[in-house]
């Protein structure tokens, strides 16, 4: 039986590991249509939305069964428990990959709209991050993880900045009201990424060490 289990463990980490390759390469290729006005690029973010929430419920079900099937303890349970979490993460990374694939059609129009902000600078940070928590998931590396963590905060304060200069654009010229306000979502959709990565990197420590560091605070489990 603990034969068993441990070869479905093993079905689990593919699993997980083939999905967080797929939702790594869509949001890179977001972002290359948002940098580059690429509508079929963009397209081909969205139509392979299905295939992401596919991998997605049959992740879910495989982890499921093994509950129900084996009944894992201690560090085993941990690991489903960290592969649901992550699993359902990665999902919504990539909805808001398709978000922004969709707001790089709705920008990519014959009058071109300057981006208040660097919008490649906090791309660049938010795919650093996504990278790092899906490297310290296949290696168990929880100090990258922490690394990981930190720059939540860079990601944070960068979103609040893009906030005040899209507000400033829109006071000095409304003309652009529209287009504004979507590089203000794409802000928003970056920093809801780099939260999700840091979620992973969160359960990637929970996984290894058996500590919950959500919210700032530190507790030790099984």
């Amino acid at each position: 039986m603990a034969v068993l289990m441990q070869q479905e463990l093993d079905v689990l980490k593919k699993k997980l590991l083939a999905l967080s390759a797929e939702v790594e390469g869509r949001v890179q290729q977001a972002v290359q249509a948002l940098l580059t006005g690429d509508r079929k690029l963009a397209g081909k973010v969205k139509d392979g939305d299905p295939q992401i929430d596919n991998m997605e419920i049959e992740l879910e079900e495989e982890c499921l069964k093994v509950l129900a099937l084996h009944q894992p303890v201690a560090t085993d349970l941990r690991f489903i428990v960290s592969v649901l979490k992550i699993n359902n993460d990665l999902e919504r990374v990539a909805d808001f990959a398709v978000n922004i694939a969709e707001r790089a059609v709705d920008l990519s129009g014959a009058i071109k709209i300057v981006c208040p902000y660097d919008i490649a600078g906090m791309a660049k940070t938010v795919e650093r991050m996504l990278k790092m928590s899906l490297d310290a998931l296949v290696e168990k590396d929880t100090e990258l993880a922490r690394q990981t963590i930190q720059l939540d905060d860079a990601v944070d304060a960068m979103h609040r900045e893009n906030f005040a200069k899209v507000k400033e654009a829109i006071r000095d010229d409304p003309t652009y009201l529209d287009g504004l306000v979507y590089y203000l979502s794409i802000s928003r959709y970056l920093e809801r990424m780099g939260d999700l990565a840091t979620n992973i990197a969160e359960d990637v420590v929970y996984q290894v060490d058996g500590e919950i560091i959500r919210h700032g605070g530190i507790q030790t489990c099984l």
